[in-house]
């Protein structure tokens, strides 16, 4: 006769909490004390997503690399088929250089929530006692880091084939550093209204590219501006106004389309 203790016989087996990987590094992550600070509580579950998504796009090399050669591509097609003329291709270049940029971003934006979404992880990172606000923020700064940051870093090299001088140079690469962040703000919340939507590609780019228009116009026109000797301040003022309404707004506007995706 097998002596077992009663007790133990009778006790229920303990089932792990945690459904999946990803909703056990979410739960160890966003573990704190209830008392811990507010602005300490946004700052982490900002880190923590900026990090998060760093590394995963850092570990998918060639998604990364195809992005990018996607900018270097379509900015190189475009002195091949214009004329040789200075004048023709410093004309072109800033435009050519601000479009290019822009469908990179759009290329990358479905990475931004889909693979989450498909895997449980978003709903994981929703449920979360860390602002899903702060989470989507840190998501959207990885983008930029790891998309826009690139690009506006490559475009000086890439310029040179316009026959744009220095000042241009630089003029391209600060509207790049400035326009570059809004449209991954947008584009996150376009990505966030597609969530699970069929076509969700082609819609993201009927819904994000007429909120591109203004960004590109002034983005070009600065470069523009200084190549024809006129002063590029409202330009990249009306760039800086609307990314500071864009990182108040879109995250919050992301943050509530993932909700309701998740509904």
């Amino acid at each position: 006769m097998n002596a077992q203790d009663p007790q133990a016989r009778m006790a229920p087996k303990r089932v792990s909490a945690e459904a999946t990987p990803a909703s056990a590094l979410v739960r160890a992550t966003f573990a704190e004390p209830p008392d811990a600070d507010e602005a300490q509580s946004v700052l982490a579950a900002f880190g923590w997503a900026l990090a998060r998504d760093v590394r995963i796009t850092l570990r998918s090399k060639a998604e990364l690399g195809v992005q990018l050669l996607f900018y270097v591509i379509v900015v190189s097609l475009f002195p091949l088929a214009a004329s040789p003329s200075r004048d023709v291709l410093g004309t072109l270049g800033p435009g050519v250089l601000w479009t290019a940029a822009l469908l990179a971003s759009l290329l990358s934006l479905p990475r931004l929530f889909t693979s989450d979404f498909a895997d449980g992880t978003l709903e994981q990172i929703a449920l979360s006692p860390r602002p899903l606000t702060a989470l989507v923020s840190g998501k959207i700064a990885a983008h930029w880091l790891t998309t826009g940051l690139p690009v506006a870093l490559m475009a000086p090299v890439l310029g040179a084939q316009y026959a744009l001088d220095s000042t241009l140079l630089g003029m391209l690469s600060l509207s790049l550093l400035i326009g570059t962040p809004i449209l991954s703000l947008l584009g996150a919340v376009g990505a966030a209204l597609t969530l699970g939507a069929r076509g969700g590609g082609s819609l993201l780019a009927l819904l994000v590219l007429p909120l591109y228009v203004p960004v590109l116009i002034f983005g070009a026109g600065a470069v523009d501006a200084v190549r024809t000797g006129v002063a590029a301040g409202a330009h990249l003022s009306l760039l800086g106004a609307g990314l500071l309404m864009a990182a108040v707004a879109a995250p919050l506007a992301a943050a509530a389309a993932v909700r309701i995706a998740l509904d």
